[in-house]
């Protein structure tokens, strides 16, 4: 048994006792040979197990390592991310000239269901079966424009 031979007896000694003397406890890793790890355990087939195991280290550790490589990473990006100034001018294009409006004549049936509508001198029409937040949004669109 490692350590003191515990009991509740307060007048029996203990009857063995480990003394570690060296460097013990946690080990410390440059930036560099973190660097270095991470790059292995990201090569093609790597076994990040493996890979632990080259550097006395256990998996967990590594994927820790990894784990925090890419949240520097992505703040790198983030703070690296930066907004250009946009300058938008407005077009504003020449109204397409009027046309003298022409008696339609009346189609036959095939035309029945038909709706013809005229905007600021553009005609549309809108057939049979048409989508109705498609044609509101293309008229819409028309009002917009003129």
């Amino acid at each position: 048994m490692s350590g003191f031979d515990l009991t509740l007896d307060p007048e029996r000694q203990p009857r063995r006792f480990e003394v570690i003397n060296g460097v013990g406890g946690r080990r410390h890793w440059s930036v560099d040979d973190k660097a270095r790890i991470i790059a292995e355990t990201l090569e093609p087939n790597a076994i990040i197990s493996e890979v632990a195991r080259r550097y006395g280290l256990r998996p967990q550790q590594v994927f820790a390592w990894r784990r925090e490589a890419r949240k520097q990473a992505a703040s790198a990006q983030q703070e690296a991310a930066a907004f250009v100034p946009a300058v938008v001018t407005a077009v504003h294009p020449e109204p397409a000239p009027k046309r003298p409006a022409r008696p339609r004549k009346r189609k036959a049936a095939r035309d029945a269901g038909v709706i013809e509508l005229e905007i600021d001198g553009i005609a549309m029409r809108v057939g049979r079966g048409a989508d109705a937040k498609t044609v509101a949004a293309v008229i819409r669109a028309l009002k917009a424009t003129s």
